[in-house]
């Protein structure tokens, strides 16, 4: 079953970290990575860019209305995911309270993946 583990952490909080705990962060997330890789569990993942990048779509008076990023003052926000394929969702939770953003302030949502057309729903 494939899993997407959503990284959500405190913006700026990398900047906040001495190279030592800079080299530490990146480092175990490579480590991770690594491991994922050689379990034939890692199926994707990606980065994503800063909030203030983003544009949002919305639907007024019938048509699609673009703003830019978004305005509200947040706590965390969606840093990048990655995607597993592994055999339980326990491991996938496993999987995701290793994350180190989570020491620092982040959380990681883990939601299975729906195939196809998403007719498990």
């Amino acid at each position: 079953m494939k899993y997407m583990l959503l990284i959500f952490n405190r913006p700026g909080f990398v900047e906040e970290l001495d190279e030592q705990e800079r080299d530490r962060l990146f480092g175990e997330v490579d480590s991770i990575m690594k491991e994922l890789t050689e379990r034939g569990e890692l199926a994707g993942g990606e980065a994503l860019a800063d909030p203030s990048q983003t544009k949002v779509v919305r639907e007024r008076d019938g048509l699609p209305a673009v703003t830019d990023g978004p305005f509200l003052e947040a706590k965390e926000h969606l840093a990048g995911y990655i995607t597993v394929d592994c055999e339980t969702v326990e491991r996938a939770v496993e999987i995701a309270s290793r994350w180190p953003d989570v020491r620092y302030g982040g959380r990681m949502e883990v939601r299975a993946v729906l195939g196809g057309g998403g007719a498990e729903m």
